[in-house]
């Protein structure tokens, strides 16, 4: 069965737009026109992705991930906001309550896909890495100390990293750190990539998170 998307925008000729584009690159798109409708239809279908305004009445898209995040469910589901809200603050805040990823209104379908494709490809080999840890029998302790030591040697960050990660929880995207850096968007995320694997984490909403609460930045 296709992967199921869900879209929440009060705009109908984005809604109209992004789920017809979804549909002809072969997901299956459920659509809301404000956010708590997009609620409802979460609960009922159980989405694989959720792609959402900042700005809808009744329920706006800061307040409807928040409420997304608070499901255990849904607490790993890929986000993305489409939103004419570009500040840093903003961006800042929409990581802080569980966005995966800010794409900015206008933004190109190709590039829309090209991000559903990525998050959906990580979500799918974290969930079977999970299952795969549910079939593993249980270790012996002296097996989880080693694994522990060695968790503890992956989780220290090279200085390029920590400025990586830095500009990571300012809310920028790749390009905006590239440039900042000085390096290419590619290299960028292959910083990023290292950063999720020594943190343990499965995206930026949450590596941020986490750098926040363990103190890696200040």
């Amino acid at each position: 069965m296709p992967l199921l998307i869900l879209i929440a925008d009060d705009d109908p000729g984005i809604r109209l737009a992004v789920k017809d584009y979804l549909e002809l690159a072969g997901y299956s798109v459920v659509a809301a026109s404000n956010g708590l409708e997009a609620l409802n239809l979460l609960d009922t279908y159980h989405p694989h992705l959720l792609v959402s305004d900042i700005k809808m009445p009744r329920l706006d898209g800061y307040s409807l991930v928040t409420k997304v995040r608070q499901q255990p469910e849904f607490r790993l589901l890929p986000v993305i906001f489409l939103t004419e809200r570009g500040s840093t603050e903003e961006r800042i805040r929409g990581y802080q309550v569980g966005c995966d990823i800010y794409l900015p209104k206008p933004f190109e379908m190709e590039e829309l896909k090209a991000v559903i494709r990525n998050l959906l490809e990580r979500a799918q080999m974290v969930q079977s890495e999970r299952q795969y840890q549910k079939l593993k029998p249980e270790e012996s302790p002296k097996t989880r100390d080693v694994l522990t030591s060695s968790l503890q040697d992956d989780f220290k960050l090279t200085n390029r990293e920590r400025e990586v990660l830095e500009h990571l929880a300012r809310g920028l995207s790749n390009s905006e750190i590239g440039q900042k850096l000085h390096l290419s968007s590619r290299t960028i995320e292959k910083y990023v990539s290292s950063l999720l694997r020594k943190t343990t984490t499965n995206n930026r909403a949450e590596l941020v998170r986490f750098s926040l609460e363990h103190r890696l930045i200040d």
